[in-house]
């Protein structure tokens, strides 16, 4: 009887602890349910960085399969065409006349559709064709770009996509293994590895008129290649630690280094792109060059690593804190500076009206101000761009919601009215719905003006009567 109470004890014992333990392993690995509505990418990577960490710690040697299997869905393929053509709607037409094309790679960074890439893979192009690692495909719209650091960010219609998540690029150091994951030559969802060669390059491969580009690249030796541009370069635990852009080459062809912008800069450029349409930059309103030894001894300087203030301008962020010429900037925020791409990027990370601690030395002495940054044009507050309602001798307004739901649309913008231009020559009425330009949906009257900016040439519409009747134009835009 006794050994028979035990047997019953030692089962009821062992329930238990399998209930707890089951119970604690459902906490630990099951993934939260997430609300797939459509929400701001900085929001899904906060969600994505309070989310358990499923990959292990690379302590055991090096394991480069588990990152590549949680990046490569995530990493896409861009094919873009460039020119005006000759608007047809017959396949063969199209076939006999094709566009100029290029292709790259873009980073998907949020689960329903915003993806990151160089502004030199999307430059000029009139249509943009986003490919997944499934071979899914969708026509993509530019929600934002900005030259000056090289970088887009693209929309597509889609939801529940694989996205990676942000990592943390000033964690990255020479030595540290990284992964490229790209379309280089065409050849889809290509993995490389290398290590982290050097940090804040800048190699004058951007140009502007205004001298407003930022190059502080990570230099790494994983192999890149012309597809490449675009494309992510991770840690080991998968996490998206910069964007690769560029090769040191005689050739063409990869010759030993690439070049990738950090995910510091990134992702405030995506935000900003997200929220405003364009950049903004806070400055400072210095001219600048590096510290050199030579540079030391003209200048009597006490110190051989910084950045010299050449000159500051009137009316600037560094003018009103009291920086003057002469001064050897050292850190921003507490941040080390030793050059030129060091300081951009640092200030760069910050909107005009943010306020950052400038630590300098002026006559042998370390000094601190902090400087209220500015705009190109002087603001301390950021602007978005105006709407544009009216285009080419046609007015267009937003749907309501109700209005939507009536005609069972996603999104769409309807003609007001119309008086001249190439609207009307297509002989299009007032009460059109516009739906879609060149296959890429439109939402609202900013996605038109988006999607309308990069075209030039002949234009597909698409659309409906108020009544549903289908409605198919071509436009000379």
């Amino acid at each position: 009887m006794m050994k028979r109470s035990l047997l019953i004890l030692l089962v009821f014992v062992a329930s238990g602890i399998g209930a707890v333990v089951g119970g604690l392993l459902a906490i630990r690995w099951l993934e939260p349910v997430a609300d797939y509505q459509s929400i701001e990418v900085r929001q899904q990577q906060v969600l994505a960085t309070r989310a358990p960490e499923l990959l292990p710690n690379v302590t055991d040697g090096l394991n480069f399969k588990e990152a590549s299997a949680r990046v490569v869905p995530a990493v896409v393929h861009i094919r873009a065409s460039f020119g005006s053509g000759s608007f047809s709607l017959n396949a063969i037409d199209q076939f006999l006349n094709p566009h100029a094309r290029s292709s790259g790679s873009g980073v998907i960074i949020s689960d329903d559709g915003y993806i990151a890439t160089n502004y030199h893979v999307i430059e000029d192009a009139t249509n943009l064709e986003v490919v997944l690692n499934n071979n899914q495909r969708f026509f993509a719209k530019v929600i934002g770009k900005d030259p000056n650091t090289d970088l887009a960010l693209l929309k597509i219609k889609a939801t529940r996509l694989p996205f990676v998540k942000y990592g943390n690029s000033d964690l990255v150091g020479p030595g540290d293994w990284v992964l490229a994951v790209g379309n280089p030559f065409d050849l889809t969802s290509t993995v490389t590895a290398g290590i982290v060669s050097a940090k804040a390059r800048n190699i004058d491969i951007l140009r502007d008129r205004n001298n407003l580009q930022v190059e502080s690249f990570i230099q790494t030796d994983a192999a890149v290649n012309p597809g490449n541009s675009g494309g992510a370069l991770v840690n080991l635990q998968g996490e998206l630690v910069g964007i690769n852009t560029a090769i040191a080459t005689a050739t063409g062809g990869y010759s030993g280094y690439s070049f990738a912008i950090p995910v510091s800069l990134v992702k405030k450029v995506m935000d900003d792109l997200l929220e405003f349409g364009s950049v903004q930059r806070g400055m400072l309103g210095i001219q600048i060059v590096n510290v050199t030894p030579e540079l030391a001894e003209e200048q009597q300087l006490d110190v051989v690593q910084g950045v010299y203030v050449t000159n500051v301008n009137r009316d600037g962020a560094a003018k009103r804190s009291g920086l003057a010429a002469g001064d050897v900037i050292t850190a921003i925020d507490h941040h080390p500076v030793n050059s030129v791409s060091e300081l951009q990027e640092w200030v760069a990370r910050n909107r005009p009206g943010h306020q950052v601690k400038v630590t300098f030395r002026r006559a042998g002495t370390e000094k601190q101000v902090s400087a209220i940054l500015k705009d190109y044009d002087g603001n301390e507050a950021p602007s978005k761009p105006p709407v544009t309602f009216e285009m080419q001798g046609a007015r267009f307004e937003d749907l309501n919601y109700r209005e939507l739901n009536e005609l069972h649309l996603d999104g769409g913008v309807r003609i007001a009215s119309i008086t001249e231009g190439p609207w009307k020559d297509e002989n299009l009425e007032p009460g059109v719905i516009i739906t879609h330009v060149d296959k890429v949906a439109i939402d609202d009257v900013r996605d038109l003006n988006r999607v309308l900016a990069m075209k030039r040439g002949a234009v597909l519409i698409e659309g409906q009567t108020k009544g549903g009747a289908r409605v198919v134009a071509g436009i000379d835009w």
